[in-house]
Order: structure tokens, then sequence, then C-alpha cells
């Protein structure tokens, strides 16, 4: 059972998307703003929220930048159909999921376990240390670091990497990385696209001319063993 926080300006959203919540057996609370959202979870943290990109007030892009800024709770953004702008930028600025509208609540309910499953995987640690040159991933700790320093990955971004640094020489298609890292059978491909992207950012000495998380055209993506 999981707390989550439901973030949505729309009264009937929030109804919803809380009753078959608690149906699936988590605790559920709401809120109609950003501000408010913030300054409920100052109070009392969530596990998981699920935020909604259009609010009044400040919206939930500026609440998922805030939230980031100062701790890594799992995010899954509400975007409005075809706003892919607002699904990229929502997982740029570190969200790790997201569930267009108009959704279906039973899938926005199998995203949020999705998610929260992966979260955590570490509460039984795993022993494994992958390095790659400067690169060392520990899967206990749920760690990275580059040349000594940590790296500011979210859950997607470590599970992304740890698969890939698990797995070099290999090209994988987006599709099959959605399935394979995530577990996910359905799911819009470009969310691979910001990750990879993102994780390029942390990775890579010169993110425009990657080295290590290259691009196979017309397949996918590689991870390119030091």
């Amino acid at each position: 059972m999981a707390d989550i926080l439901v973030v949505d300006d729309d009264a009937t959203v929030r109804e919803v998307v809380v009753s078959y919540l608690r149906a699936g057996g988590h605790r559920a609370r709401e809120a109609g703003e950003g501000e408010v959202a913030l300054s409920m979870l100052r109070d009392d943290p969530a596990d998981l929220v699920v935020l909604d990109v259009m609010l009044p007030g400040i919206d939930g892009l500026e609440v998922c930048r805030r939230l980031r800024q100062r701790d890594d709770v799992p995010i899954v953004m509400l975007t409005a159909l075809g706003s892919e702008s607002d699904r990229v930028v929502g997982l740029t600025l570190g969200a790790d999921d997201y569930v267009t509208k108009p959704f279906s609540p039973r899938e926005l309910v199998l995203r949020v376990d999705s998610v929260l499953r992966r979260a955590g995987e570490q509460l039984e640690p795993v022993v494994e240390i992958l390095r790659d040159g400067d690169l060392v991933i520990d899967a206990a700790q749920h760690v990275a670091t580059r040349a000594g320093e940590r790296l500011a990955l979210t859950v997607r971004e470590f599970d992304l990497v740890r698969f890939l640094v698990r797995n070099p020489g290999v090209a994988f298609t987006r599709e099959q990385l959605l399935a394979q890292v995530w577990g996910w059978s359905f799911g819009d491909q470009s969310t691979v696209t910001v990750h990879v992207r993102r994780l390029r950012e942390k990775v890579e000495p010169d993110p425009r001319r990657p080295v290590r998380l290259v691009t196979v055209w017309g397949v996918g993506y590689r991870w390119e063993a030091s």
C-alpha cells in the first residue's frame, strides 16, 4: 500500500482517480492547486504524486521542477491529448511517467503500480556493481557515479543505464527498451527518446556527440563499452 497524492484542478477527475487508487489498495489524498500540493508534501511526504500539467497558479511542470529540487518522489504526470511538448518537458524535468487525457483510470493505476514497483525494487538489495570506464553503477544502493561524482538519476534513468551497461554492444529498439527495461507492453516510444537524451547529458563527455549511448539508425540505441 502506497500513499499517493493526486493533483488536478478538476474535482471529478480527482474523485475518479482517488476512487480507483483506493480500490487498488492504495491510500490516496488530493489537491486542486500546485501550491497546495507542495505545502501538503512538505508537511506529509507521499510515496508517489499523480500530477496534472494544467493547474491554476503554478502549473504542474513548475510543481515537478520544485519537487525535483528537494527529493526524488516518483511522479506520474497527466497531460492533454496531443500535448507532446508538455510530455517531453515533464520527462526532462524528471517525471517518471505520463498518462494522456482522456485516460482509462485502470491504465493510470497500472502505470502507478509500475512506477512504484520500480522505485521499490531496492528494498531487497541486489549485490551487483557494474563498471564501465569512469562509470560505476551500484544496484544495491541504487546509485550511479561518474568519475566519483554521484549522478542525479531518476528511477527510470537508473533502470535504463543499468540495463544498457549490462548488455553492451546490443542494439535495442525503442519498443524493446519499453518492454525489457520498464515492463511496458504499451506506451509512447518517444518516452525512450527523452530518457536517452537526459541520460546522455549525465554520462557522456559531450552529449551532442555521444560515444557511450549511441544511436543505431533505423533500429534504436546501443551501449558502447569503454
